[in-house]
């Protein structure tokens, strides 16, 4: 059973930058398509970013491509999700997920059946 604990989230002015992290346990990530979700208030739920290192890919979702950087530390078993030039439209609920490597694209909520507590993050205008 994989466990995921999310942390970093917190208050940020626009145009900072932040990290957040996802550790996880019992299994290692690179048995899986690792990633992060979010979901804005009063709005569905959404991909972000989805990477299988196995499979050396990354997705962005095109809302935060070349501002978000998504990253791992093997040894860890922590994936990491640096945004910069941050919005008040990225403000939402983050949420770390692993699913199997062989999801299909756009990535869907419903593919992943491991997910994190969620971490906070506001971007204040």
């Amino acid at each position: 059973q994989v466990q995921l604990v999310e942390s970093g989230g917190r208050l940020v002015q626009t145009g900072g930058s932040l990290r957040l992290s996802c550790a996880g346990s019992g299994g290692s990530f690179s048995r899986y398509a690792m990633g992060w979700f979010r979901q804005a208030p009063g709005k569905e739920r959404e991909f972000v970013v989805v990477g299988r290192w196995s499979y050396g890919d990354t997705l962005y979702s095109d809302s935060v491509k070349g501002r978000f950087t998504f990253s791992r530390d093997t040894a860890k078993n922590i994936v990491y999700l640096q945004m910069n030039n941050l919005k008040p439209e990225d403000t939402a609920v983050y949420y770390c997920v692993a699913g199997p490597l062989g999801i299909r694209t756009p990535p869907a909520e419903n593919q992943f059946p491991y997910w994190g507590q969620g971490t906070q993050v506001t971007v204040s205008s």
